[in-house]
């Protein structure tokens, strides 16, 4: 068969929470098998060393740990919901969102795909406790429960479209299931398969059965193959993998753990007892797998068995082993099973193994088999070829070949060849880029990202991320890089720039402990952002201006080497070397103007190549050049022959000229220059905030007379009077020059200074020669340019230059016009910036909307597959049911508003939220509360039906995306509605469903249709 790639796993088994914890048991051959939980069921009320009727022999068994807390909040699962699943589901849907992440993937990303899931199970007890207390059976108990919602709960929340199925085939359970994901990967019904297994044991039933039937280790563990087995000792756990066809895994420069080679499933019939396992039957699974995978079986170097530890299951499992590698004497098949660390796992008992094998390929050796140090005599391995792992088996990189069979109790076995990855697999290479682009790569800092459905959540997530990065040795842009790849998609996102992983694990610490940073990400969750970027004219240069940025990041050295190379031919000097070479030249203005039109340019097209996309333009004077390259209305051959001709015609013109800002309004002032013809007004950047520009000698005299007025002014230091009338000596020389260059109508909106709005591309208003030629006189408008910018709504004012000038004075034209206006970003915040910098206002933008294109912000070398922690679940929620009376306990269990998850007393303290974060996430519910009685009724009803306290519920709360109401809860709020409140006459679902975006739409649509609350009536009368 075609090979199947494992590219994610997660797990939690007993004793190891998570697949590194897992990993970690089976290398110090660890015990997860310990006293049966009280949250199960009283042991020791059932136990009967001599294995009564009725009763177990065992108080012991392996049990996970926390089964019953679940982040339902992150699923959108109604707390009355999620008080009625299964708690295999809500174990599956975490483990599996997990999986989808180690992976590579973010989970959103499958949303609509033909991915399939395909789920082993083989316990329904949680259905047998519910589902026969016929009294409080609700419609949220009946889709709690069920085989089949194990898998289409996954489905259902991550938008799969693909097979969704559950497989009962007992014991063997989730192999078989392993086996129908990769005959669906195979057929192409899908291109990604989910594939696992749960058992969560809720009551003593299957113990007893075991003892019954003298199947139960006393101790409550399973010893595999060795002189001490006495029987099956019973085990939890869940675990996951993500799977793909090599093929397709490699192209996509996937992580491969390990390669299912071939798989097989057969049934052994009619044989010596529906519970017995079979010989025959088993040896030929082995075989039709061997078959499929195209092996002998003498390549075979390791198998995962089966072994439960029962007299007469290990004996035919060796047998069967031992009709295929007897002849094996040299090199005997090396043998273990991982249920001497967990007990039996019944439904989880084949993907179990399966993780042990992937993570025994992945990392190059096979744990030691925990009982092997006694092997059972009777089971004469050596003359099947076998041999016990009494100690680690070290492999080879590639090549190994490993076997692994789970068989059910019914007759229904399966085995799975697996091998270890290939070498370009073992050692994964770079992905190709998202866009192929002619750009080299690299902003010469790491920017790492992370998202949550809320904040509280996200605070918990940086602290893992921070725990996490600090323990490993990786390069920071490997974990970035992968941190943008995967940890996507949730409302509320942070980022943050690092050089270095010590920085980073700082940073993400500090951010968790910022209060203030918390609220407003709770104040302002992620929109679609708009975006400005406003280029800066002359005055901000300097000497050496963004030879940080050009050290560190490959991506604008490529920019601002190519505007160099543009500029060359006109200039007959390299600009770039006289900027970042520190000479004061730069100053001089036949310099000044193309020097900021290279750094504008590279720095709008860096930006541009990382994906940040400007919806407006707008430039300052000599920055509408670079405004104009990146809007498409000049090529940039022609804006850097434009430029250089600007600068250096300005330069030949005679001194004497000077400009003078003045505190005054442009209107004041023009009145005032209107008989002065060798002055005008240079400039108007605010209502108070104005520039003359002209003659020196004029100027002075003007001063002068304002400050006798009382008025402010500030002698600016230029070399030239810019757009004045001294500049009349240029124009026509300009003029024929622009001609030849021409110009075009922008493609991106650009808020013209010359004009003082948007040109009007409908109409073909170009940045033609005319244009460029006016606007060397022309008064600069940018107030008014501004202002209508402002008006059009962006989010986010990026400022394109070498220092922040423009941001200061759009906020004070702002402030007038709004109460809160755009975020303002600056990519070169202070002359010595750098890449750290650059990953800072690029963190500004991906936190406000922005999407970046990833491959463009590292070089080639960071973009590699590399695990990150797993999403850190909240565990403050706890579900779980009574006892029943026939266990001892309390009154049947009840999926109703009074199982309200409460925060955990067994929660770690290092794992509680602090304090700052708990009141953020009380402003977050606490904004706008409505009240009145109606308002309170609606709150009372909303949070009866979604098992909700009212006063966690705000005017603001979406129904269906925040509260998890679903149809079957639509209808029952109508009915409740319709018996609480008074007034309302027959509501029908048809008038609900178009005013159930939030809570408050609900209280506001009651109140329209004159809803009154219980006995106003009567009070009003």
């Amino acid at each position: 068969m075609e090979p199947i790639a494992i590219v994610g796993i997660d797990c939690r088994f007993p004793g190891a929470p998570d697949t590194r914890a897992f990993w970690d048991l089976l290398m110090r051959s660890g015990d997860g098998v310990g006293e049966v939980p009280r949250l199960r069921w009283d042991a020791k009320e059932f136990h009967s060393p001599a294995g009564a009727p009725g009763r177990t022999n065992t108080t012991e068994g392996g049990f996970v740990s926390d089964p019953d807390a679940f982040d339902n909040e992150f699923f959108t699962i109604s707390p009355r919901e999620a008080a009625a699943m299964d708690p295999q589901q809500r174990l599956l849907l975490q483990c599996a969102w997990r999986a989808v992440e180690d992976a590579g993937l973010a989970p959103q990303r499958l949303a609509g795909s033909s991915t399939g899931v395909f789920v082993g199970i083989m316990g329904n007890e949680w259905a047998q406790l519910h589902l026969t207390d016929y009294d409080n059976v609700t419609a949220q108990i009946g889709s709690g429960n069920g085989y089949c919602m194990t898998a289409n709960r996954i489905s259902y929340h991550l938008d799969l479209k693909g097979p969704s199925l559950a497989v009962d085939t007992a014991c063997s359970s989730s192999l078989v299931a392993v086996h129908l994901a990769a005959n669906a990967l195979l057929s192409e019904e899908c291109d990604v398969a989910l594939a696992g297994g749960v058992n969560v044991a809720l009551t003593p039933a299957l113990s007893i059965f075991y003892t019954q039937a003298g199947l139960s280790a006393p101790d409550g563990r399973c010893k595999p193959f060795s002189s001490e087995a006495d029987g099956i000792g019973r085990g939890e756990g869940v675990g996951v993998v993500v799977l793909r066809r090599l093929k397709d895994a490699l192209a996509d420069g996937q992580r491969v753990y390990a390669v299912i080679r071939g798989t097989a499933v057969n049934q052994d019939g009619r044989s010596n007892g529906i519970t017995a396992p079979n010989r025959w039957a088993q040896q030929d699974v082995l075989a039709a797998a061997y078959r499929r995978a195209g092996i002998e079986p003498s390549e075979v170097t390791f198998t995962e068995g089966h072994g439960t530890g029962t007299a007469l299951g290990d004996m035919m499992e060796i047998r069967a082993l031992g009709h295929h590698h007897a002849a094996r004497t040299g090199k005997p098949l090396a043998l273990g099973s991982v249920k001497g660390n967990l007990g039996h796992t019944e439904g989880a008992a084949g993907i179990a193994g399966l993780i042990k094998v992937a993570l025994s390929l992945h990392n190059r050796v096979v744990p030691a088999s925990r009982f092997a140090a006694k092997e059972n005599p009777g089971l004469k391995l050596r003359e099947h070829g076998i041999r016990l792992l009494k100690a680690p088996l070290r492999l080879p990189a590639d090549g190994v070949v490993a076997g692994l069979s789970s068989f059910g109790m019914g007759g229904t076995n399966a085995h799975a060849v697996l091998e270890s990855a290939p070498p370009a697999a073992a050692r994964p290479k770079a992905r190709p880029q998202e866009q192929p682009s002619a750009a080299p790569a690299g902003i010469g800092a790491a920017l790492f990202t992370l998202t949550a459905p809320a904040v509280p959540a996200l605070r918990r997530n940086l602290l893992a991320q921070a725990q996490a990065a600090e323990r490993r040795r990786v390069p920071v842009g490997a974990l970035a890089w992968n941190s943008n790849q995967v940890k996507t998609g949730h409302r509320y996102r942070f980022a943050v720039g690092a050089s270095e992983p010590a920085e980073l694990v700082a940073r993400l610490r500090a951010a968790a402990d910022d209060p203030d940073l918390l609220a407003r990400l709770a104040a302002a969750p992620t929109g679609r952002a708009r975006t400005a970027f406003l280029y800066t004219g002359q005055g901000s240069q300097y000497p050496a201006m963004t030879a940080g940025l050009y050290r560190d990041s490959a991506l604008y050295r490529s920019f601002l080497d190519e505007a160099d190379a543009a500029l060359l031919p006109h200039t007959g000097r390299s600009v770039r070397d006289l900027v970042l070479g520190g000479d004061e030249d730069v100053h001089l203005t036949r310099w000044t103007q193309p020097a900021l039109f290279a750094v504008e340019y590279a720095l709008g097209r860096t930006l541009a190549e990382l994906g940040v996309r400007p919806d407006v333009l707008l430039g300052h004077s000599v920055g509408e050049y670079a405004a104009a390259v990146l809007a498409e209305a000049l090529p940039l051959d022609a804006a850097a022959r434009l430029i250089a001709a600007r600068g250096a015609l300005m330069q030949e013109l005679p001194a004497g000229g000077g400009m003078l800002a003045v505190r005054a309004a442009r209107e004041t002032l023009e009145e005032r220059v209107a008989g002065e013809p060798l002055v005008g007004v240079a400039a108007v950047n605010g209502p108070l905030a104005t520039v003359l520009s002209g003659d020196l000698a004029v100027l002075e005299r003007i001063e002068e007379e304002l400050a006798t007025q009382g008025v402010r002014t500030r002698r600016l230091q230029v070399s030239h009077a810019f757009h004045s009338p001294l500049m009349e000596p240029m124009l026509e020389r300009f003029a024929a020059l622009a001609g030849e260059a021409g110009g075009g109508v922008p493609r991106i909106p650009v808020y013209s200074t010359v004009r003082g709005r948007l040109l009007d591309a409908e109409a073909g208003e170009a940045m033609d020669a005319a244009y460029w030629t006016e606007h060397i006189s022309a008064p600069v408008l940018f107030a008014d340019a501004s202002l209508a910018l402002l008006d059009d709504g962006a989010s986010h004012v990026v400022e394109i230059g070498p220092r922040p000038v423009l941001s200061g004075m759009l906020r004070t034209l702002g402030g007038a016009r709004t109460a809160s206006g755009p975020a303002h970003v600056h990519p070169v915040p202070a002359e010595e910036a750098g890449g750290r910098e650059l990953a800072d206002a690029l963190a500004e933008l991906y936190r406000g909307g922005v999407d970046p294109r990833w491959d463009a912000v590292y070089e080639e070398r960071d973009r590699v597959p590399l695990p990150l922690a797993p999403y850190a679940f909240s565990d403050q929620h706890r579900y779980w049911a009574a006892h029943t009376p026939a266990l001892g306990g309390a009154p049947a269990p009840r999926a109703e508003p009074a199982l309200r998850p409460v925060a955990s007393a067994r929660e770690p303290a290092s794992e509680r939220p602090e304090p700052q974060a708990t009141a953020v996430a009380v402003l977050e519910v606490a904004r706008g509360r409505a009240e009145g009685p109606v308002a309170r009724a609606a709150y009372e009803v909303v949070g009866a039906v979604g098992g909700y306290q009212p006063e966690e519920l705000t005017p603001e709360l979406r129904l269906y995306e925040d509260l998890g109401f679903d149809s079957v809860m639509v209808m029952e709020l109508k009915n409740r509605l319709e018996k609480q409140l008074t007034g309302l006459g027959e509501l029908t679902v048809q008038d609900l469903l178009p005013r159930l975006s939030t809570v408050g739409d609900l209280v506001g649509f009651l109140h329209e249709i004159g809803a009154a609350a219980p006995g106003q009536e009567e009070r009003t009368a």
